[in-house]
């Protein structure tokens, strides 16, 4: 009679089973699921100007509470015309960006000329976070998709459970929630790249005096119809002055 595969065998090719078991499989370990990322990186802005795409990311992955590692570099290119930023697991970033080196690799290895667009990359990565939510083991990202290809810049997000959108200012992780209005407020669709990154730079600087879970050590990415460069990380210029007129206090309060 034909050999009845075992319980390991099974949930190899994608089947669980909730009720109980004996004998051996009952000693086996559960089924887990990645719910709490360990080492994390927070914000990941971008904004379009007239002529191209900006990206801007600091480098700190955080242990916890713990500002653990401070060279973690969050943006990666693929292929010739894509960057990717992300925030939150940085070893879910790692997966992603090992498979989709690989994707662009294979669709290279055809040789008929065509290549990914970034359009098409934000697209693929959203189904990917969609499939992974969908069978709840999601991979504990926000990303970042910039690109410029013929002369068209693209600037698109897509979040851990596949929701995705483009627009002309972007952000991710605690950015979100008080970058991303700075970006909206200070953007036109006629500004220059000097004017772009000077309004991330000051987004990134009000992040940084309000986010636990950054540094002033960042990068910045160009993309345009020059090409693609993503800067070595430098530090930005903070200014604490404004805490020397903090009232003094006994307590500890303000």
């Amino acid at each position: 009679s034909p050999r009845r595969p075992s319980l390991a065998e099974m949930e190899t090719h994608g089947f669980s089973f909730v009720g109980p078991v004996s004998g051996a499989a009952a000693s086996a370990d559960p089924t887990k699921r990645t719910m709490t990322p360990i080492v994390t990186g927070t914000s990941v802005l971008g904004i379009r100007y007239n002529g191209g795409i900006l990206l801007a990311a600091d480098t700190l992955g955080s242990y916890g509470s713990m500002a653990r590692y401070k060279d973690i570099r969050r943006m990666e290119q693929f292929g010739k015309y894509t960057v990717i930023g992300a925030s939150g697991e940085f070893s879910d970033f790692q997966y992603l960006r090992d498979h989709l080196k690989q994707v662009v690799l294979n669709e290279h290895v055809i040789g008929d000329g065509s290549e990914l667009y970034p359009k098409e990359i934000h697209s693929y990565l959203s189904r990917i976070m969609y499939n992974r939510r969908s069978r709840f083991n999601p991979l504990w990202n926000s990303l970042v998709i910039a690109g410029f290809r013929d002369n068209t810049p693209f600037l698109g997000v897509c979040d851990l459970v596949g929701t995705n959108y483009t627009s002309d200012t972007v952000a991710t992780g605690m950015g979100a929630y008080i970058g991303l209005p700075l970006l909206r407020k200070g953007w036109k669709a006629d500004m220059t790249r000097d004017e772009a990154r000077q309004l991330l730079e000051s987004t990134l600087r009000v992040l940084l005096y309000r986010d636990c879970r950054t540094i002033n050590r960042v990068q910045i990415a160009d993309l345009s119809a020059e090409g693609i460069s993503i800067s070595e990380p430098f530090q930005l210029e903070t200014d604490w002055s404004s805490a020397d007129h903090a009232p003094n206090s006994h307590d500890g309060t303000w």
